[in-house]
């Protein structure tokens, strides 16, 4: 290799040297620069935790607070995954049994009634003793629940069907009781009706669906709604049935009455807490009803035993279903129309509709 040579390879080696050398020179740069980043987003994390951690510690984050669990589950609850807990109808309710349950969450009272016993009586008692029940053409008005509790002395009490909240306090659907119509006419097309027939053999008609109820065959009949279970199954069309009124539609404290395939039993629940009517509808039928419908509710909810108040309605009421059995003995008129239905098997029409 010549000197010319030399002299090039040299000029080369520095010339990679110093490209090598500022290389590393930027690799520091870049070195240090990533440290102290590094170091300043450690910091900046170890502050955030602190701050955290205290506020944590200082102003910790409260749950919300839930005044019902049940609303919960108004609408989440599936019937099919809701646990049967029927009611033992081998049982004889002789007298009368109320008993307290907690089904899916919400308290319930269950009213046992015995429709083979031949002291269990199912009628309607009106306020201010009124003899036909309120509507457009006349009108009784009301009365505090305890009042009528006392009057009529019966072994349950509890709120029947609705009425209008007008002066005239009108009672919705049909009435029958005693064998005889406290309410009555012949277009009447509107909710469900419980019927007992002779010998308390009971029937569930949704006038829109099944026709108009059998009325005249009714020792006992009460129109309310909407209907919750239909042949077993739950059945709920509240629109179908003609209700529109959000405060029957929504959540809200509840009453429920209904019956088992046999026939042979009914149950009358209250429910303490607000449930929905899908709810409702589960929880009867976890019961063991095979029909059931929705009785008046929020305002109107009320139940005794005996002369003992177990749920005080908010507001006077115009109309209840009043139970007796052998510890409470039904009035001799009761007993003594009872009869009479036996052999007539006809409920007697008001004066003017014969």
């Amino acid at each position: 290799m010549d000197l010319e040579q030399l002299k090039k390879q040299g000029m080369i080696d520095r010339a990679f040297q110093q490209v090598l050398m500022q290389s590393r020179v930027k690799s520091d740069r870049r070195r240090r620069a990533f440290h102290f980043f590094a170091s300043c987003f450690g910091s900046i994390s170890a502050a955030t935790g602190s701050f955290l951690f205290l506020s944590t510690v200082l102003f910790p984050i409260q749950p919300p607070t839930i005044s019902h669990p049940s609303l919960l589950l108004a609408d989440a609850i599936k019937p099919d995954q809701l646990k049967r807990e029927p009611v033992d109808f081998s049982v004889p309710a002789r007298p009368i049994a109320v008993n307290e349950r907690h089904i899916a969450g919400t308290a319930i009272y269950v009213t046992t009634i015995d429709l083979t016993d031949p002291k269990t009586f199912v009628s309607v008692e009106l306020a201010n003793r009124a003899t036909q029940a309120n509507s457009a053409r006349s009108t009784q008005g009301d009365e505090a629940f305890l009042a009528i509790v006392r009057r009529a002395q019966a072994a349950i009490t509890a709120n029947g069907t609705f009425f209008s909240t007008d002066a005239q306090k009108r009672v919705m659907g049909n009435l029958v009781s005693g064998g005889k119509f406290l309410k009555y006419s012949p277009w009447e097309n509107y909710g469900t009706t419980l019927g007992l027939r002779s010998s308390n053999r009971p029937e569930m008609t949704t006038a829109r669906i099944d026709g108009k109820p059998r009325w005249q065959q009714h020792w006992f009949s009460l129109t309310a709604g909407p209907r919750l279970l239909k042949r077993g199954e739950i059945w709920l069309n509240p629109k179908q049935e003609g209700f529109t009124d959000r405060a029957v539609m929504g959540v809200a404290v509840r009453a429920a009455i209904g019956f088992p395939e046999h026939g042979k039993r009914l149950l009358l629940v209250t429910f303490r807490n607000p449930v929905s009517l899908k709810k409702e509808a589960a929880i009867m039928k976890s019961l063991g009803c095979h029909e059931a419908m929705n009785l008046d509710g929020g305002t109107s909810l009320a139940l005794a035993q005996g002369g003992k108040i177990l749920r005080s309605a908010g507001r006077p009421l115009t109309n209840v279903i009043a139970i007796y059995d052998t510890d409470h003995p039904a009035p001799n008129e009761v007993q003594r129309s009872w009869l009479e239905f036996q052999q007539s098997q006809r409920a007697a029409l008001p004066k003017g509709e014969e």
